[in-house]
């Protein structure tokens, strides 16, 4: 009953639906990423890789120096990796559903080949304005 309503909803108005879908699924996903990552911690290290990449640029001629940095980066970059992998896990399988579901309710509307394009612009755009917002790392 709850799902017809909403499939009804969103083919009465698919481009307000759309961008409120988009809006409340990026709203979401920051809010796990925020709680359930330390934000503290990946401000650390995306401020060490600033540093190695500004020093990239310093040691240009220096191999050895370039590789020790390198290698610095990449554990930074792994560390992100694993702390960024626990939200994703959490939120995959209710945003595979989710998707599932407003397919199909697009599906005879008039913006049915274009919601995705639609979705992925707001989500980009709402996903950088709550990152500021709720000071996501």
């Amino acid at each position: 009953m709850a799902l017809e309503f909403l499939t009804s909803l969103i083919q009465s108005n698919p481009k307000t639906s759309v961008i409120i879908i988009a809006l409340a699924v990026t709203f979401l996903s920051m809010l796990v990423t925020k709680f359930l990552t330390n934000q503290e911690k990946m401000r650390e290290l995306k401020t060490r890789q600033t540093a190695c990449q500004k020093l990239m640029k310093d040691v240009k001629g220096d191999t050895a120096k370039m590789q020790k940095i390198q290698s610095e980066m990449m554990q930074c970059s792994a560390e992100m990796m694993k702390m960024s992998f626990k939200p994703m896990l959490i939120t995959f399988i209710p945003f595979i559903l989710i998707f599932t579901f407003i397919r199909g309710a697009f599906a005879g509307t008039s913006i049915s080949s274009t919601w995705f394009w639609y979705y992925l612009g707001i989500g980009l755009a709402s996903s950088f304005l709550f990152r500021k917002i709720l000071n996501v790392a």
